[in-house]
């Protein structure tokens, strides 16, 4: 295994288990779907959400928080892209 393979597991593995569900159907879905084709940079930006508390990245997801600058990235902005989707389907 590659060190990029190992990493995107790794990734995987984190975002699925954080341990606040509606973030673990958030991100897992998002990770499962987007990290495999994620550039290093990318996934240092998903790594730093990943490092952040789930009840901030919750709150930044629905609006109540606003969202810090160093998190405003076109990642994010893709994470917000998938929670304002019609019906979307989360990976469990």
């Amino acid at each position: 295994m590659t060190e990029i393979e190992d990493r995107c597991k790794r990734l995987l593995f984190r975002a699925q288990r954080r341990g606040f569900k509606e973030v673990d159907l958030i991100f897992g879905t998002f990770a499962a779907a987007e990290v495999p084709a994620m550039s290093e940079g990318e996934m240092d930006c998903f790594e730093a959400l990943l490092d952040a508390p789930d009840q901030d990245v919750y709150a930044w997801l629905t609006g109540f928080k606003p969202l810090p600058p160093e998190h405003d990235t076109p990642l994010f902005a893709r994470l917000m892209e998938l929670c304002r989707r019609k019906n979307p389907r989360w990976n469990v």
